[in-house]
């Protein structure tokens, strides 16, 4: 399906993506304490809310 050289520049491109990922969001780490500082707990509600969901829904199906 795909050749060696095309499995190889996926797998190099996906390497180096994440490495610059990382490199900028540590880059930005005081930026993010700062202006996102109640983020966690949206993200803990929206997880709680689409577990609710699935809870009732198999619960009436």
């Amino acid at each position: 399906m795909f050749t060696n050289g095309q499995l190889i520049f996926g797998g190099l491109f996906a390497f180096v993506f994440a490495i610059v990922l990382v490199y900028t969001y540590r880059k930005d780490l005081k930026l993010h304490r700062k202006h996102y500082k109640g983020s966690l707990w949206i993200l803990l509600a929206f997880i709680a809310f689409i577990v609710m969901i699935s809870v009732v829904k198999y619960i009436i199906v």
